[in-house]
């Protein structure tokens, strides 16, 4: 069987396009993940794979409990999932939304792991100087790993920047040896 985000992606393409020629990204964005909440509730989970429950049955349960901001185009979506049997990749859907959403809008999330807390101002300047060189607004999001000693290593989609110690002792070790 097919990945779930192979499966996600032409949905998540077509939602986007939907919500963009509506200029209604944020909106559509809110709405799939209370869908996707709604989905991943084991109870519905449940109800995903019952032959005794029909997809219109399935659309209208996950419109009655998240779909309020999705308008008549959405309401069509989630019809059309419930439909193919795709509810269940609902979740994967969002995140593919949100990362062509963020794109469309000139956001990058960046994840920066170092050794020790940033300080407000270390975030800060960090955040600046990632904007002007991938020309994004950025969403820094801190995460701290002790076995980096020390240093950090920054990760926006496929740019990895590696400025630790750990990593610094990794590539002299691999030059000694080779």
């Amino acid at each position: 069987m097919a990945d779930k985000i192979t499966i996600a992606r032409p949905y998540a393409r077509a939602a986007f396009a939907e919500a963009r020629a509506d200029s209604m990204l944020g909106a559509w964005s809110e709405a799939l993940h209370k869908a996707a909440a709604v989905v991943a509730d084991p109870h519905v989970q449940s109800l995903l794979g019952d032959p005794h429950v029909t997809p219109a049955q399935l659309a209208q349960l996950v419109l009655d409990l998240a779909g309020a901001g999705l308008g008549e185009h959405g309401r069509n979506f989630v019809q059309t999932l419930a439909e193919s049997r795709r509810l269940n990749c609902l979740t994967e859907i969002a995140v593919l939304f949100d990362g062509y959403k963020d794109d469309a809008e000139g956001i990058a999330d960046v994840t920066v792991a170092s050794a020790a807390p940033l300080d407000a101002t270390q975030q800060q300047t960090l955040a600046a100087a990632l904007a002007r060189r991938l020309k994004r607004e950025v969403r820094l999001h801190c995460v701290i790993e002790p076995d980096l000693i020390g240093g950090a290593v920054v990760r926006a989609g496929d740019l990895v920047i590696d400025g630790s110690v750990r990593g610094r002792l990794t590539r002299i070790a691999h030059e000694l040896v080779a």
